[in-house]
């Protein structure tokens, strides 16, 4: 079956930076679109970055220049390289995939577009 283990939250101070991973299973990562969605606490899901099969990538406008989205086929593995964190980026950062990437299109990362969810990584950043 589909599983999403995501992994790399931590604590880190104001500027810090942290890498989160992937690791994907069960199905054929390489054709699904993948994401990355922050939730934190009290407070909705929202996108961060999608990254679809052809590795076209899309950011939330509150991360653009500071995350990296990508992927390593070979690994089956999702990466969100985080840099200058801020302590608004303090949330649960949830992995997600969908095999239709048709729906990772435009500037909309939409979690009712995504099948599939990890069980999350929590991410701290202290000012």
């Amino acid at each position: 079956q589909v599983q999403l283990v995501e992994s790399g939250g931590g604590s880190v101070q104001a500027g810090g930076s942290l890498r989160l991973s992937c690791a994907a299973s069960g199905f054929t990562y390489s054709s699904y679109c993948m994401g990355w969605f922050r939730q934190p606490l009290g407070k909705e899901r929202e996108g961060v970055a999608q990254i679809n099969s052809g590795g076209t990538t899309t950011y939330a406008d509150s991360v653009k220049g500071r995350f990296t989205i990508s992927r390593d086929n070979a690994d089956n593995t999702l990466y969100l390289q985080m840099k200058s964190l801020k302590p608004e980026d303090t949330a649960m950062y949830y992995c997600a995939a969908t095999k239709f990437s048709w729906r990772c299109v435009g500037n909309l990362i939409a979690s009712f577009a995504f099948d599939y969810w990890g069980q999350g990584t929590r991410v701290t950043v202290s000012s």
